[in-house]
């Protein structure tokens, strides 16, 4: 179900156009950083409650995406980090396409595996790494209608296993 409530713009002019453009195009036009792909993530605000739309790198890998809080690795995390701390469902659009998905934050070897496809997309994650104290945190977004397929399959195979049983 896509996120409903008011819109909050970016108090930043280019961050608002972008988005906006993006959006407003089917993803046509705005939809990139010199020359690399970019994705629009819509967030709902921690405080505010209000939808909150940001242009991030496309990390795309099997129907998931990465999106790293790096705000080129200035000492604090961007807010829409927060925003997916406070509420992980989000809706992301890539071109012309929009769907719901679920956030989760990664560490580990998971984090370190998506970090690699990141900076294969945007190599300046590295610098920006490099000049911050912060651990650049990566959230994976997963398509909401997968992880209700996962689900479903789990239950059938509970289900088949409590007949079994009887």
């Amino acid at each position: 179900m896509p996120l409903e409530g008011d819109y909050a713009p970016s108090t930043a002019k280019w961050a608002r156009d972008q988005a906006e453009t993006y959006e407003a195009t089917g993803g046509r036009e705005a939809n990139s950083l010199r020359g690399k792909p970019v994705i629009v993530l819509t967030t709902v605000g921690a405080k505010s409650g209000k939808l909150r739309k940001t242009a991030l790198m496309r990390v795309e890998h099997d129907g998931e995406y990465a999106v790293v809080a790096s705000t080129g690795g200035d000492p604090k995390h961007p807010a829409w980090y927060f925003n997916l701390k406070e509420e992980p469902r989000v809706e992301l659009q890539d071109r012309d396409v929009k769907r719901d998905y679920l956030a989760r934050e990664v560490t580990g070897a998971e984090k370190e595996l998506w970090w690699g496809r990141a900076t294969e997309v945007w190599p300046d994650y590295d610098g920006y790494q490099a000049k911050t104290d912060r651990e650049i945190p990566i959230f994976v977004l997963t398509p909401l209608e997968a992880e209700a397929t996962a689900v479903d399959a789990a239950d059938s195979v509970e289900a088949e296993d409590d007949g079994a049983a009887a």
